[in-house]
Parts: C-alpha cells; structure tokens; sequence
C-alpha cells in the first residue's frame, strides 16, 4: 500500500537538512482496510501541512505489517535500526508491540484507533499516559449504535454479534453489546471468524440463525471482509449495524462512530507536538472524539426496504448527525 505514504530510506535520527531541521518518523499500520487508510491518508496529510507552517521536514517511512505479528516485529525493529525520532502505530496491535519494543529506548510513540487503551494496557490513563506513549482513540459507544438497532427493529428477538475475538477492539464493544441485552431481554448468536473465509462463513451461520439484525464493532478482521460479506446480509432482508462508517462505506447498513479522517489528523498534531514542541508523551492527554454519526449506505437501505430520509427522522434522537454515503472500496472512490 505504498500509495498511501511517502516513503523513504533513512539512517540515523533527527538531523538538518540545508538548514532544515528534520524529523524521522517510522508509521506502521495494521492491516489494508478503509478505516485504517484514511487515518494513515490524513496523518499524513496534516504533516505535510505543518512541514510548511513550520518550516521543518518530516521524513517518513511507511510500513504495513498486514496483521502478522512476525513482520510487526521486524517493521518495528527497522524503525529502531534505522534511528526514528517517534512511531506511529495504527491500531490496537501496533501500539501494544510498540510499547513492548519500546521499554528499553523509550522511543516516542503516538497511537491511532486504539479503542481501549487502558484495556490494552498502553496508558496509565487517559488524561495521564505515563510513559512514552500516548494518541488517539476511536472508543465505541456501544449502548448508542444498540438503540439505533431497536429504533430500526422496535420488535426484534434475536440479535447477531459478528466478530474476531481475537480483535482487542472487540472486547469492551461485544462484552457492552450482550449486557445491553440480556437487560433487555433479547436473545443473541454469536459468530466468529479470524479470515475472509471465516468471516463469510460466520456470516452466512447468522442468516441461517435467523437474527433480525446483526452487530460488528469497530474490528479490523471483519471490516477487511465487509465487501465480501454484505450482500449476503442484503440479500437476506438483514441490517448490519457497525462501529465505523467504513463498514458502510464497505456496503453494510449503518456504520456509528469516529471521524476517521479527523481522527487522523489530530493524530498527525499530536506528532508534532511531541516532536516540534516537545511534549512529553507521559504528561500527553489520549485524545478521544464524539461518536455521534449515523452514517447510513442508500444503496443498501434502498435494497432493505427503507429510504434514507425515513432513515434520518428515526434515528435522530439517538445520534448528533444522520450522514448518507454509497458502496465504494476507499473514500478517494468517492
């Protein structure tokens, strides 16, 4: 995905280059999915803004481990080779091998879409990290997208919970998903899988379970899959209600959560901020967002029956904004 970055070979840390003072900065991301292209995208983008507000260069190097724990760790062990001011890790898994490799140097790191962090154990807490990481988090309010599931589904009995539980980003998401209801009284299928193929597998279970709608938080496994699985949903008359609008982007139903692109770009400050300013990680505020978008594909509320305006006036009361948006691979297809 080398499109997304630019990328380039260093050796040895912060230096000027004619007389401008340059940062190395290694960004790993952890799998190629649209949620996790735009932050990198917009991370990106905010740098290079701020390359010519403060006339300094980031040299960056790009890298995507594509959810192998072996090629993190070598990823990883490049950037600290080759001598980087800072990392960016993207996603739960990055950030936490980061810190592992990070204990000894104290290398500055800055996270992105970790949905936890004091779950995942990368902060002391969020107002206070502690230690040299800190960034941003894309926490999901689960109780929220599950009212949007009975505003839609006022009748429902049986409710599907797709999911890697493999996924640290799955864990606080689903555990919230099942209290919510059990106090309500709803029955629930839980379907798992860790591959595209598991992943359509799971998916076809849920039709034959049955389910009136299904959930999927904010995990990486399954919003790789989304394209591969959707129609099968649609096809079965099934809303899939998901923790990030790529989900919708992708073709599920509806997709509740962060501004992804915005989330990158407060990532790419946080950056700065450390690097330009110095500030220190440990004493860094995680930085959290309002999750209060509804973000709704037409196209598959077309082929469920429904029609976005119908859609916005339903779900108002329970979000900030009722956003449309059409079945595409990336937001640059848009």
């Amino acid at each position: 995905m080398t499109s997304l970055a630019l990328i380039s070979v260093f050796a040895g840390g912060s230096q000027e280059q004619s007389g401008v003072k340059t940062y190395k900065i290694g960004i790993c991301n952890f799998v190629d999915d649209a949620s996790l292209n735009q932050i990198c995208e917009n991370i990106q983008a905010q740098l290079a803004e701020i390359e010519s507000e403060k006339g300094v260069k980031f040299d960056i190097k790009y890298d995507n481990c594509n959810a192998d724990a072996n090629v993190l760790a070598q990823i990883i062990a490049n950037f600290i080779a080759d001598d980087v001011d800072l990392m960016v890790g993207i996603a739960t898994p990055v950030a936490m091998a980061m810190q592992a490799a990070t204990e000894d140097n104290n290398i500055p790191v800055v996270f992105a879409a970790v949905s936890d962090p004091l779950a995942a154990g990368v902060v002391s807490s969020l107002s206070a990290p502690g230690a040299n990481l800190t960034g941003t988090s894309d926490f999901l309010d689960t109780t929220a997208v599950m009212n949007l599931v009975f505003a839609l589904k006022p009748d429902a009995d049986k409710i599907g919970l797709l999911y890697d539980a493999g996924q640290d980003a799955s864990t606080t998401a689903i555990a919230t998903a099942k209290e919510y209801l059990e106090k309500k009284g709803i029955a629930y299928v839980e379907r798992m899988g860790t591959t595209v193929d598991e992943v359509i597998l799971a998916s076809k279970a849920l039709v034959a379970d049955n389910v009136d709608a299904v959930f999927t938080p904010s995990d990486n496994t399954i919003m790789t899959a989304e394209l591969s699985i959707y129609e099968i949903f649609n096809a079965a008359g099934i809303p899939q209600f998901t923790g990030a609008d790529s989900f919708a982007l992708n073709g599920a139903f509806l997709g509740y959560g962060v501004d992804y692109a915005n989330l990158g770009r407060e990532t790419g400050k946080m950056v700065a901020e450390i690097l330009i300013d110095g500030k220190d990680p440990a004493t860094t505020p995680v930085r959290t967002f309002d999750n209060g978008t509804a973000t709704v594909n037409t196209e598959t509320a077309a082929e469920l029956g429904y029609d976005f305006d119908t859609l916005s006036t339903l779900f108002a009361p329970f979000c900030t904004k009722v956003a449309p948006i059409t079945t595409a691979e990336s937001f640059s297809d848009l």
